[in-house]
């Protein structure tokens, strides 16, 4: 699950498993977040404490977690999050939307890069390793973990341009509109997902 990528115009960056010894440089990370980026995320905390609990958890739960990695420097500029676990709010906003969501194929995705490698390209450089990280892990349908602001335009158009679908949307706690997107890695195979938007059990 190691990697190296090369985005347009700047220095290497490794994708890599994050690790234990990774909380002080994930905890700048973190800390450095801007209040922008912060409203995207889902993390509990952006302090050395939030760190130590993510790299605490490193094989202990049903989440891996990837870093990007700035290689001249060593400083963390991405993490990557994935979950196979699913929500009961996860699974009833998409059954209200017709698709039926199951451990056996799907699992949870959420990105965050920091403030200053955003618009470099370097979400879309990493995410055919995201699909292939999905692929390892037994699955084959990929949500958004806590769906996208929908008042995020780019965002919302680097989901789509990577084949994500709004599948519907929902209020935040702050009265903000999120949608949900779905990615189907094998949409041929998986006539599942038409039978249940066409109303079919």
């Amino acid at each position: 699950m190691t990697s190296r990528l090369t985005p347009q115009g700047g220095p290497e960056v490794v994708l890599r498993p994050l690790t234990g010894a990774d909380t002080g440089p994930l905890a700048e990370f973190l800390g450095s977040l801007s209040s922008e980026s912060r409203r995207f995320s889902t993390f509990g905390g952006y302090d050395l404490a939030a760190a130590r609990e993510l790299c605490d958890a490193i094989a202990r739960h049903d989440k891996l977690r990837l870093v990007l990695e700035d290689a001249p420097s060593g400083r963390i500029v991405g993490l990557l999050e994935f979950s196979l676990a699913l929500t009961p709010a996860d699974i009833e906003r998409y059954r209200n939307a017709g698709i039926r969501l199951t451990g056996a194929t799907d699992c949870r995705f959420g990105p965050t890069l920091a403030d200053d490698q955003q618009d470099r390209g370097l979400g879309t450089l990493a995410f055919p390793f995201v699909t292939e990280v999905v692929r390892l892990l037994g699955r084959t349908r990929i949500i958004l973990w806590g769906g996208v602001r929908a008042d995020t335009p780019r965002a919302v158009r680097y989901y789509e341009k990577n084949g994500f679908q709004p599948v519907g949307h929902f209020t935040e706690a702050d009265g903000s509109r999120s949608l949900d997107m779905m990615l189907d890695l094998h949409p041929e195979r998986d006539p599942a997902t038409l039978s249940t938007r066409r109303g079919h059990p």
